[in-house]
């Protein structure tokens, strides 16, 4: 049950910044404005979108804190936080549904950076548009130039993954203030094309009265913590390096409420810029008709994109795998074990299905979100933030994780609200724990 990379760390480092750096890449990635766009298209106004992202955010605020504490305190990544739950064995079914998870994720998130490429590509070598085209020049429904795009990204990401944590946290540490830079001057772009007075607060083309759009907050809100529900659930993957508990809270407030307001000016500005709502960052980049601004929009997209895909979805299946058999599976071969898998889902027909962003959010709700409540109610109420750190990295029948067999039967009997939504499944989740932990 023990390697190097599953080992307690003796010496953590990170501070504020760093968890706040995270954050950054994370918001700011081609998925996030997709996700951010689509609560307009739900019909909301800008304010009705604003209270919904400062409630989910909040929430997600709070449940990352809570989770964090267990690893932050002994200095060990989330699957090996699980086993103290689920038993040192029983823990592999939370960590390999949260493992197959990322790996969806890290190919859509892929696709996405490599879409920003083709279109700088595009924007300066049109000669090679027929190799754009799938129906031309493509294979299992991606082009030629999309193919090459997603390989070399691909590529780019394993390097700096291969490299190790320390190389990570220096990409995150470069790439969330890039981003930022960027991102408000493309802003300042977007208003001054626009001008102030065209930018609407109406972007959905939906007007709900009374309290018609009560429910439909309520929705966009859940579609917040979903859509964060994979980072947060395996949080403790980093939170472990945090050097102490309040740094880690600081950068978690200055990266999540704060910095997840800070980004929707872009997707307002579309609407009275270009005639239409356009939920794609991507295609509003390719809009532009400076050269320049095209070509830093698209990179700095690209950057952000890897950055957020490697710390949620390749750090995360590297713990998850080498989780499985410890000694068979390191870190780096969990990783690329993730990498791989990626490339054989074909993930950009997941993408380009128009209701695979709300969909993916529902399964990634359902399945994991019991697991929060499991994992919450037991550490803070069941065990009272006491862990024997030795014992989870035991098989010995008399370590106290081992339950029955190295499973505790009554976590994992606590997960089955997992055809509910996040929130009543993460509620199922922890009073069912509740009682039969009594």
């Amino acid at each position: 049950m023990y390697n190097a990379d599953l080992a307690p760390l003796r010496h953590q480092t990170w501070g504020a910044y760093n968890i706040f750096a995270f954050w950054m890449s994370d918001v700011h990635s081609v998925g996030g404005y997709v996700f951010a766009g689509n609560l307009f298209a739900l019909g909301l106004t800008s304010w009705q979108v604003l209270i919904a992202l400062l409630v989910g955010i909040t929430i997600v605020n709070v449940l990352c804190n809570m989770l964090a504490k267990p690893s932050q305190a002994n200095g060990v990544p989330y699957p090996v936080a699980c086993r103290a739950t689920f038993g040192v064995l029983g823990a592999n079914i939370p960590v390999v549904i949260r493992g197959l998870i990322a790996v969806a994720w890290y190919g859509i998130q892929t696709y996405l950076a490599s879409s920003a490429l083709v279109i700088v590509v595009l924007k300066f070598v049109p000669q090679l548009l027929p190799y754009a085209d799938v129906h031309r020049h493509g294979f299992m429904g991606l082009s030629t130039l999309g193919w090459c795009g997603f390989m070399l990204l691909w590529v780019l990401q394993a390097l700096v993954f291969w490299h190790g944590m320390e190389t990570i946290k220096k990409f995150i540490d470069f790439a969330g203030p890039a981003v930022y830079v960027v991102m408000f001057i493309l802003a300042g772009y977007m208003v001054y094309r626009a001008g102030w007075r065209n930018i609407g607060i109406n972007l959905g083309g939906v007007k709900y009265h009374g309290m018609e759009v009560l429910p439909v907050m309520i929705t966009a809100t859940s579609l917040v913590v979903s859509y964060f529900s994979g980072p947060m659930l395996n949080f403790g993957d980093f939170s472990r390096y945090g050097k102490s508990f309040r740094s880690v809270q600081r950068g978690n407030f200055w990266g999540l409420p704060v910095n997840f307001l800070a980004f929707s000016l872009v997707t307002v500005a579309t609407l009275p810029v270009f005639g239409q709502l356009i939920t794609d960052p991507v295609e509003t980049v390719g809009r532009i008709d400076y050269p320049t601004a095209v070509i830093l929009g698209a990179l700095t997209f690209t950057v952000a994109t890897i950055g957020i895909n490697i710390v949620a979805n390749f750090v995360s299946p590297a713990f998850d795998f080498s989780n499985v058999a410890p000694k068979l599976i390191s870190w780096r071969a969990g990783g690329m074990l993730a990498a791989v898998a990626s490339i054989f889902i074909t993930p950009w027909n997941l993408f380009n299905n128009p209701a695979v962003i709300h969909y993916t959010l529902d399964v990634l709700g359902s399945f994991i979100g019991p697991l929060y409540g499991i994992l919450i109610v037991d550490y803070y109420l069941v065990k009272r933030q006491k862990v024997v750190l030795d014992d989870l990295y035991t098989v010995a029948p008399t370590g106290s994780y081992w339950y029955r067999n190295g499973v505790n039967y009554r976590a994992v009997a606590a997960l089955l609200p997992a055809n509910f939504s996040w929130f009543i499944g993460a509620g199922l989740g922890a009073l069912f724990y509740r009682v039969l932990a009594r």
